[in-house]
């Protein structure tokens, strides 16, 4: 189970990509924020590299040079990054779902 400190970094991870969202003045039509593909590809970006992180981990481990309770916290921020992902795809099929039932 992810500890509270794992579900704040997320937050806050999260909280920092929407900050970013760029300096200019947005057009007509537009938003000054970043696009929600370009989210979508950094968070899954941030996913992978947690679960390279969560790899490189368990490889130390099995050579002796790490500690199990880091291979554990790495595992479970790791399984906290999976989590978040297949819900926000899991409501974006869901979303689509709904908008494809909507009348014209």
């Amino acid at each position: 189970m992810a500890s509270p400190i794992t579900a704040a970094n997320a937050y806050a991870s999260l909280a920092k990509m929407v900050s970013q969202g760029g300096a200019p003045t947005p057009k007509a039509g537009e938003t000054g924020g970043p696009s929600f593909g370009a989210l979508v590809k950094d968070a899954i970006g941030s996913v992978m590299e947690t679960g390279r992180k969560s790899d490189a981990q368990t490889v130390a481990m099995a050579n002796g040079r790490a500690n199990v309770m880091d291979v554990v916290t790495a595992v479970a921020e790791t399984d906290v990054a999976v989590s978040t992902l297949v819900s926000v795809r899991d409501r974006m099929i869901q979303s689509y779902e709904e908008i494809m039932r909507m009348p014209i």
